[in-house]
C-alpha cells in the first residue's frame, strides 16, 4: 500500500492505513487505494482483501503488462493509462502505466513506479479538496497526465526546430547521434499517445453513471489535446526522417569529396613515385649515374610531367 485516503463521508482527506483500507473500500462512502504493482504481495492483497471484484478485473489489475485500455464493467471501469517517468535517471517517454478500477464505493490505482499526477491529487485530498466522485477524479487524472506530456512534446518540437540550420550549416556525428535520440524518444511517445487517446475517447463513450456532464468534457477536452500532439508527434517524426537523410547526405558528401581527394592525389603521384622507384633502384646502367646536374635535369622533368597531368586532369574536368 503507497497510500489510501477516504474521498467522501465522516473521514474524507484522512489517509488510511491497516485495517481502515479494505473497510472503507467496502464503505458506502468513496475510497481511494494507490497500490506498488512491483511489490510482491500485492497480487495477494489484491486477490484477499478484493475478492468481490469480478476476477477479470483482479486479473487486469496485477498483470505485468498492460496497454491503454477503457473497458466498462458493470457499473464500474476498468482502464489503464500512461504516465510520463518523471522519476530521477529514467527516460520520460518511457511511461508509466496506470492501472484503475473505479465504481461508486471505491477507486482502485496500482503503478510500478511513483506517478507525480497522482501524488498531486492525494497532496489535495490531505488539504480538504480533490474531487469527490470517481468520475472527478478519473477526469482530474486525465487532465493530469495530458498537462504533463503536453510540455514535453513542446520541448522535442522546439529542439528538432533547433536542429535544422544546425544541420545544414554544419553536419557532424553528434548532431547525427542527437537526431536518432530525438526519433527513439518521438517512437517512444508515438507508440503510446495514440492508444492513450483512444482509451479515453473509449471512456467518454461509455456512457458510465460515474462520470457526470463536467467529466464527461473534461475528458473530451484530454482526449483533443491528446489527438493534436499525436499530429504533432506525427510531423516530428517525418521531420526528424528528413534530417536524418538531410545529415546522412551531407556526411557522405563530405566523405565522397574526401575521398576524390584522395584520388586525384594518388593519380597524379602513381607516375612520379613510378619513376622515381625506377631511377631509385641500385644497379649499373641507370642513366645520368656520375653526372653532375643528373638530379636538376631528372627534377625537372618530374616537374613537367606533374604540370603535364595538372592539364590534363583540368580538361577531363576531375579537378
Amino acid at each position: 500500500m503507497t497510500f489510501a485516503y477516504a474521498l467522501t463521508g465522516p473521514l474524507r482527506g484522512q489517509s488510511l492505513e491497516g485495517e481502515a483500507v479494505p473497510d472503507t473500500l467496502r464503505a458506502e462512502t468513496l475510497g481511494w487505494a494507490h497500490l506498488d504493482a512491483a511489490h510482491a504481495g500485492t497480487r495477494d492483497w489484491v486477490a484477499k482483501r478484493l475478492a468481490y471484484l469480478d476476477d477479470t478485473v483482479i486479473e487486469a489489475l496485477t498483470q505485468p503488462e498492460t496497454r491503454p485500455r477503457a473497458t466498462r464493467v458493470g457499473n464500474g471501469l476498468l482502464l489503464n493509462f500512461r504516465a510520463l517517468n518523471m522519476n530521477p535517471n529514467r527516460d520520460p517517454e518511457d511511461m508509466v502505466a496506470v492501472r484503475i478500477w473505479a465504481d461508486d464505493q471505491r477507486i482502485i490505482t496500482l503503478s510500478r513506479q511513483r506517478v507525480r499526477a497522482l501524488e498531486e491529487i492525494a497532496q489535495e485530498v490531505e488539504n480538504g479538496e480533490g474531487p469527490e466522485s470517481a468520475g472527478a477524479f478519473l477526469a482530474d487524472l486525465a487532465d493530469r497526465l495530458t498537462d504533463r506530456v503536453e510540455p514535453f512534446v513542446a520541448e522535442l518540437d522546439a529542439e528538432v526546430d533547433g536542429l535544422e540550420p544546425k544541420v545544414i550549416a554544419e553536419p557532424d556525428q553528434d548532431l547525427r547521434r542527437r537526431v536518432a535520440a530525438l526519433r527513439l524518444s518521438v517512437v517512444e511517445l508515438r507508440r503510446h499517445l495514440p492508444p492513450q487517446r483512444d482509451a479515453l475517447a473509449r471512456l467518454a463513450r461509455s456512457e458510465s453513471p460515474l462520470l457526470a456532464e463536467h467529466d464527461l468534457r473534461e475528458v473530451q477536452e484530454a482526449v483533443d489535446r491528446l489527438t493534436r500532439m499525436t499530429e504533432n508527434l506525427d510531423e516530428l517524426r517525418d521531420n526528424l526522417g528528413v534530417l536524418r537523410d538531410e545529415l546522412s547526405g551531407a556526411l557522405s558528401e563530405r566523405l565522397n569529396r574526401h575521398m576524390y581527394t584522395l584520388s586525384i592525389l594518388s593519380a597524379v603521384f602513381l607516375p612520379l613515385t613510378f619513376f622515381t622507384g625506377l631511377f631509385g633502384i641500385n644497379v649499373g646502367g641507370i642513366p645520368g649515374d656520375g653526372a653532375p646536374y643528373a638530379f636538376w635535369v631528372f627534377s625537372g622533368i618530374m616537374a613537367l610531367i606533374f604540370l603535364v597531368q595538372g592539364v590534363m586532369l583540368r580538361r577531363m574536368h576531375w579537378m
